[in-house]
């Protein structure tokens, strides 16, 4: 049973709401269908930088006033970008949220965008941008999205680059604003000490005048690219102090959550914790790697199944044929009883453990509903009970090919 309330507004907007009263605090999250999947070309990097900018006033609230009515009453605010969503998250105590939340409101439906801000915001994303691009954790995932993804918006990097920051506009901005921060693109989740009924109030007078949907270049659709064969891009970074072997897999998005729940499974099995394959094969028996670990990302359109070792670069070859070694185990010989149990038991514990406050359930329900829909965030923990050892082999056979992948590796 979900534990939350859903309200559709009249106006589209979707309001999530769970009252919690041992707690004194109210988290207000805002979630908005505008990652850089909505993007149109040349203006990439636009939806991570209209992040920033919504924070630089409107008519009525001038730059820096937000922060300063926020801190006034000792809340706390925060917002991110990716691919799928924009989020913009706001805690007070219960006693100031009716005097915090109208300011957000006003901030993403209003966001004036001024051009002098504008300029001297992009330096600021500029200076992001140069940051990452020394980091080579981060280069080499945007790499590696790159050959999994090709020309698909999943590909692209959220920051965009600078190039493409440089061609856009303040007006292009404010045609994107206005085009996808509109009611029916929207989620507010309101969990903590506050009545449902004093929520919905709230919610309805502060997400109530939108403007008006301006004619704007909608995102093309791009296929799911399929990957046949094994696409190999290799990178020298002569500081790097360790090599990088990253492989990756295009698996389901949400409209195959069963599946893409079992491969989070398999995830946790082969490369999450000393007892995982992975791990216990290649660091701590036959120690030819640092580290490697594997991963599981969902997404709307198309989720991600990564595998990453950090090694010496005199083992890269071998590595990556006993990663193929396990994927075939895994695949002809399947999954024992015992480790099915193990990494069902350590994922229910994390969700667990990850479902406790309201700034994580918030986040819940807010990005299942963004790419989803909210109830399906508490159908976890019994999808993942309910997989037996034979559903993972099939799943490994159908999505985890050791013939068909995309791998980056970065050489010192």
């Amino acid at each position: 049973m979900f534990p939350a309330s859903v309200f559709r507004l009249d106006n589209g907007l979707t309001l999530i709401h769970q009252q919690i009263s041992a707690t004194p605090v109210v988290v207000t999250d805002v979630w908005v269908r505008a990652g850089a999947i909505t993007e149109t070309e040349p203006w990439f990097g636009m939806a991570h930088f209209l992040e920033h900018m919504i924070f630089k006033g409107t008519a009525t609230l001038a730059p820096g006033e937000f922060d300063y009515h926020i801190e006034k009453v000792g809340g706390i605010s925060n917002a991110a970008t990716s691919h799928d969503y924009a989020h913009y998250s706001l805690t007070t105590a219960t006693s100031y949220l009716g005097e915090a939340v109208p300011y957000l409101g006003e901030l993403l439906l209003n966001a004036a965008i001024p051009d002098d801000e504008f300029i001297r915001e992009r330096d600021v994303v500029l200076e992001e941008i140069r940051s990452c691009a020394d980091d080579p954790d981060w280069l080499g995932f945007e790499s590696l999205l790159k050959n999994v993804y090709k020309d698909h918006p999943y590909g692209r990097s959220i920051l965009g680059t600078e190039k493409q920051l440089m061609q856009h506009s303040p007006e292009a901005m404010r045609g994107f604003h206005r085009y996808h921060y509109q009611p029916e693109n929207m989620t507010v989740v309101v969990v903590g000490d506050v009545q449902p009924q004093t929520a919905l109030e709230l919610v309805k007078r502060t997400f109530s005048n939108f403007n008006d949907v301006p004619d704007y270049p909608s995102p093309q659709k791009h296929p799911i690219p399929s990957i046949q064969g094994i696409y190999t891009r290799e990178i020298i970074l002569p500081h790097l102090e360790q090599a990088r072997l990253m492989m990756a897999w295009v698996v389901p998005g949400v409209e195959k959550l069963r599946d893409a729940n079992g491969l989070e499974l398999l995830s946790v099995l082969l490369g999450q914790g000393r007892t995982s394959r992975l791990v216990h094969d290649l660091r701590e028996e036959k120690q030819i790697v640092n580290a490697v670990c594997s991963n599981f990302y969902l997404q709307r359109e198309a989720s991600l199944f990564t595998i990453t070792a950090w090694l010496e670069p005199e083992y890269l070859e071998r590595v990556e044929g006993l990663i193929q070694e396990h994927l075939d185990r895994l695949q002809t010989v399947g999954v024992s009883e015992q480790e099915l149990k193990r990494v069902q038991r350590g994922l229910c514990n994390e969700y667990a453990f990850a479902t406790e406050t309201p700034n994580q359930l918030t986040s819940l329900y807010g990005y299942y509903n963004t790419i989803a829909q909210a109830e399906l965030a508490v159908a976890y923990p019994q999808q993942i009970q309910s997989f037996h050892s034979q559903e993972l082999q099939k799943l490994a056979k159908q999505y985890l090919s050791p013939q068909n992948y995309a791998a980056t590796i970065f050489k010192p």
